[in-house]
């Protein structure tokens, strides 16, 4: 081993712990010190906390960033703060998953239907649930072609209490077949609110009889080109996309209705 090349510019790793030390100016005791110091407190719970970060992160496949993996970390009990998160993922390469944008407009507002007034105003913190509900359309691209997902938030505990499913865009089979389900679910016992764009499935004469047989529902539209009126279903959308639709490739419509129907 002492025979060993060593090429110029190169560090000889074969030097004994007595020359290193000269070489690199420090004391033999410290060197021997840093070799059999344990871990500090701090070190070991940088470990733990990343191995329950790559957990939660494994388990979203990859979806989750820090402020989901945070809250994922301090409902399991783990006492840990966002920046912490953040910084030991980014320290080691944890990233969410990155996706491509692609939106396809479900909103015809180019209607000669009425529009109702925005009564919601964005409120979207009211006091308990069954009083303010928001829906809304996406377009979920398949080989076979597009689904739209049809939606009902309730604002009261952000939780989808309706949805619907379907290859047309008709207001029976969108706005309409959303809206049964949520009041399968939820039965209306207070003055309700209900929101959405100014889309024509909302603004028709359909949509608008079927609310009008529950005398305690009150419709209420966004205004015009006003996406912020109805965030809370904007969002929603996003966040399913960018977690689910845009991250596996483009799907059957069989296999995607699976997919859907696994997350409600």
């Amino acid at each position: 081993m002492a025979n060993l090349p060593v090429y110029e510019g190169a560090i000889n790793l074969y030097l004994p712990p007595a020359r290193m030390c000269r070489v690199f100016k420090i004391s033999r005791s410290g060197f021997y010190h840093w070799l059999n110091r344990k871990p500090s407190t701090r070190t070991l719970s940088n470990e733990n906390a990343l191995k329950s970060i790559q957990e939660v992160h494994s388990g979203s496949k990859n979806r989750y960033g820090s402020p989901k993996v945070t809250i994922e970390l301090q409902k399991r009990g783990i006492h840990i703060s966002r920046h912490r998160v953040a910084r030991l993922m980014k320290m080691h390469g944890i990233k969410s998953i990155i996706h491509k944008k692609f939106r396809v407009p479900t909103a015809e507002s180019d209607h000669s239907f009425p529009i109702s007034e925005n009564l919601l105003n964005r409120n979207f913190t009211p006091a308990q649930t069954g009083k303010a509900w928001v829906s809304d359309i996406t377009y979920i691209k398949t080989i076979e072609g597009g689904l739209y997902l049809t939606t009902v938030i309730d604002l009261g505990d952000r939780k989808v209490i309706g949805w619907a499913l379907s290859q047309t865009m008709k207001t029976s089979d969108t706005v309409i077949a959303a809206w049964n389900m949520a009041l399968k679910n939820c039965p209306i016992a207070y003055e309700l609110i209900f929101h959405s764009d100014r889309g024509v499935q909302y603004a028709c004469h359909e949509c608008i009889d079927i609310l009008k047989t529950h005398k305690l529902v009150r419709q209420s539209m966004s205004r015009k080109a006003n996406c912020w009126d109805n965030v809370v279903a904007e969002s929603f959308f996003r966040t399913l996309k960018t977690e689910l639709i845009h991250q596996r490739e483009i799907k059957s419509t069989e296999a995607t209705k699976r997919e859907v129907f696994d997350i409600y």
